[in-house]
């Protein structure tokens, strides 16, 4: 992890979360801003405004995040005037702070497949100044199945995440690929876990609002404005797509990948799609 998520770490830890609170937790690039501006539009997007136009870090903050220039994400989640508080994190699961579980808050975590995920991510670290440099692909696959990139083994993140999942009941598990597939149906299943109901009027309307296209060409969700992010390089919502893999590894680079995750991922009840 880079200094930007560890300066502030006893705060982060001593974090004060309220019952209410729901926490998206995810590896990066694993659909957390998706997640975060469907439960915002679920909550509050029919009654307030000024949310239509404020940027979604600000509305969801990212706990963990230390930028005294950007934002300190501890400062932001204990502003937010809302209720229930959105907040975003990264952490792997033993590093949440306790009080989240404590409060028995509820936590909505989604994974991604490994090959999307490190493709978004490769190119993620190439437009974000705060990222460590990817350098050149083929070193990226190798860092990424060793674990030595931000955030560390997505292979533990994914797993450690499901393992709570089976002794924490207030912890709902999403697959991006399901989303992709249907998003109509995962938001009913996130509004079944949140406690919320939608007419299907309200539901075609937000479904079609976070449409991977609408949401691009929304600037209070797709990060340009930020000063941290170059989206010349490479825009922060980039596809959207399930198997974009397929563009960027050789035969001989998916076949070496594939005989890695076969050790790595043995739950046979967490199964992962990268072709929809």
């Amino acid at each position: 992890m880079t200094h930007y998520f560890t300066d502030n770490w006893e705060n982060v830890q001593n974090f004060q979360a309220r019952p209410d609170d729901i926490l998206i937790a995810t590896y990066p690039k694993a659909g957390t801003t998706w997640v975060s501006y469907i439960l915002d539009l679920l909550f509050f997007g029919q009654t307030s405004t000024d949310r239509q136009t404020s940027m979604i870090y600000d509305r969801v903050p990212f706990l963990e995040f230390t930028d005294s220039v950007v934002y300190v994400g501890v400062d932001l989640a204990d502003k937010l005037p809302t209720s229930p508080r959105l907040i975003k994190t990264h952490l792997p699961v033993q590093l949440v702070p306790k009080v989240f579980w404590e409060k028995n808050c509820k936590i909505v975590y989604v994974a991604r497949n490994a090959k999307d995920s490190m493709v978004s991510y490769y190119h993620f670290e190439q437009m974000n100044i705060v990222q460590p440099e990817p350098g050149d692909w083929n070193s990226y696959i190798r860092r990424f199945m060793e674990g030595t990139v931000g955030y560390g083994s997505w292979y533990d993140h994914v797993t450690g995440w499901w393992k709570k999942k089976q002794t924490y009941s207030n912890l709902h598990y999403m697959f991006y690929e399901d989303m992709i597939e249907d998003t109509a149906r995962e938001i009913d299943k996130l509004c079944s876990f949140v406690g919320l109901s939608l007419s299907a009027e309200e539901e075609n309307r937000i479904t079609e609002t976070v449409h991977f296209d609408n949401m691009t060409r929304n600037d209070a969700v797709n990060y340009s404005k930020l000063p941290i992010m170059n989206v010349n390089i490479s825009p922060f919502l980039r596809k959207g797509k399930v198997g974009d893999w397929r563009n960027h590894f050789t035969v001989a680079q998916n076949e070496e990948f594939d005989e890695d995750y076969k050790k790595k991922m043995n739950d046979p009840a967490l199964l992962f799609r990268t072709t929809i």
